[in-house]
Order: C-alpha cells, then structure tokens, then sequence
C-alpha cells in the first residue's frame, strides 16, 4: 500500500555518503546500499530507523567471527605485514603477550633489517616481556633472520614464533618479493609455516588501507586483518571494506596504549562503533508522498 515514507531519493544519497565518510569506501557502500534498498521494498520498510537496523543485521552478517584457535601446531609461525607506521610492531609484542599470558613460550624475528629503529623497538618489546629476540644485520637478508629464527624455535622448544617484516611502501615491488621469500623460508624449516600470516592496517588509514590490503594479498596468503590505533578518533570502516571485498577475517583490534590494548575481533561490538550517531548519523528526512 503505498503511503508516507521517509526512503526518498535524497536518504539514500545521504546514508550512502555517510557510509563513504565512515571510511567503507564507495565500492563497499553501493553494494551496500542497493541491498538494503531491496530489503526495504521486500520487507516494506518505510522509515529511516527500520532501515538502520537492517544496515546493523548487514554489516555484521558481512563480517566473519574468528575465535582465538587452541594451538595445535608447534612452534606456530605467525608474521606479520603491512606498511610502515601501521602497528606491526606494537602488534606483536601484544601478541606476543596474550600467548605469553597462556603459558606458551614465544621467540621473537626481526626480519625488518632495513630499519635500525625497528630491530632496536622489537628489542626492547622483548626486553619488557622477557622474550628472546633474533636479529640480524642491519641491511641483513631478512630471509636469513627467519631462517635462523625458525631453526631456534625448533631447537628451544618454541610454542609460538611471532616474525616483524619490513614496511616499505606496499607499491615497492621488492618488498613483495622479500615476503614471498620470508614464507617460502619458513616453510623449508618449519613444515606448514607460516601457519598465520596476518595483516596490520591502521583504522585511520582511509581507503588507501584497501589498496594496500589488496597488494599483500595479491604477493602473500593473508590468513587474517589486525586493525590497529581504533580508538575514538577512528571509524575503522576500511575494516569493513578490506574484510568484505578480500573476504579475509578481522582477527584482533588495537584499542590503546598498552600491552593489554588487543583484543580478539567482536563484529558486533565493532558495527556498533562503526554506526555510534555521533560517527555515522543517518539524517532524518521528511516525510513524502510517493
């Protein structure tokens, strides 16, 4: 029956370019929309707020849920990619610390050889956390620090090797090859390795995070996403878009400052973040008369 409605032309205009401004990107926004506008035909939904809940059922349908794993395999290698300034190493000295806080032992790689600074912060990291670091030259072959961080986690007994990768630029077609060897690498000592191979996006990166996430995936088998820096000033939806477009889980998000700040990834916990009102407003409309 056809009647007053608040769906006009200009709320879907609005609520799409909401859903672009919280960072889901116009390829994930479209989609997104035009499923709801069948929804609401379908279902005969005529106001703004029906239309929200349904977008809250979409997202996190859309959204795969990974619990944390019991470790079957060891040692378990996990590396961690990404661009340089997104987290990586923070990330895994957070990683490193729930394992530890399970029980496990966890060596530490710093295959990121082209940076001083970032085999020194991973040293430290292992420092506070009483973990074993292995490094290598600065300029190094990192494939050699994997190797060599591999064959000790063999011999000592490791539970859980957490590897840092360099985080030049993803456009940089050598750092592409480098990490297809790193793996390549793990694999020859370690069967299966790399068992995880997760990717570390920063949550305010925007839309170039789904380029990036894009480019690893296409050199590396990405195994899940790390959205780091997600706080109040982060919408995080380039989460949504890399998790939908490469159909890849969000494994962790990185919430603070601490040690503590990682948590396993919750989809609702994180659509509703995503759509808080004072984020992501859906505007009220008048209603029309079709």
């Amino acid at each position: 029956m056809l009647g007053a409605t608040e769906l006009s032309n200009t709320f879907w205009q609005e609520l799409e370019e909401t859903l672009i401004q919280a960072d889901l990107g116009i390829s994930t926004s479209i989609p997104l929309i035009n499923e709801l506008k069948q929804i609401s035909h379908s279902e005969g939904l005529t106001t703004g707020d029906q239309v929200f809940q349904q977008l809250r059922t979409l997202l996190i349908e859309h959204l795969k849920s990974v619990s944390e794993q019991p470790l079957d395999v060891r040692p378990l290698v996990v590396i961690l990619v990404g661009v340089n300034g997104s987290g990586k190493t923070t990330t895994l000295a957070r990683l490193a610390h729930r394992w530890q806080s399970s029980g496990h032992k966890v060596l530490l790689a710093a295959a990121d050889t082209y940076r001083a600074a970032a085999s020194e912060q991973l040293i430290i990291w292992g420092n506070r956390l009483g973990a074993e670091v292995i490094t290598g030259h600065s300029g190094s072959d990192p494939g050699a620090v994997v190797y060599d961080a591999a064959q000790a986690a063999l011999a000592r007994g490791t539970d859980i090797l957490l590897v840092d990768t360099s985080g030049r630029m993803h456009t940089q077609h050598n750092l592409m090859t480098e990490l297809k060897k790193i793996c390549r690498v793990a694999g020859k000592v370690i069967q299966g390795a790399p068992h995880q191979v997760l990717l570390v996006l920063d949550a305010t990166t925007g839309q170039n995070g789904l380029a990036q996430a894009k480019a690893f995936a296409h050199a590396v088998n990405i195994t899940g996403v790390v959205l780091a820096k997600l706080d109040s000033s982060a919408r995080g939806g380039v989460g949504f878009a890399v998790a939908s477009t490469l159909d890849l889980p969000i494994q962790y998000v990185g919430l603070g400052e601490t040690l503590n700040d990682l948590s396993p990834f919750e989809p609702k916990a994180f659509v509703d973040g995503l759509l808080t009102m004072d984020k992501v407003e859906i505007p009220p409309q008048s209603p029309t008369k079709l």
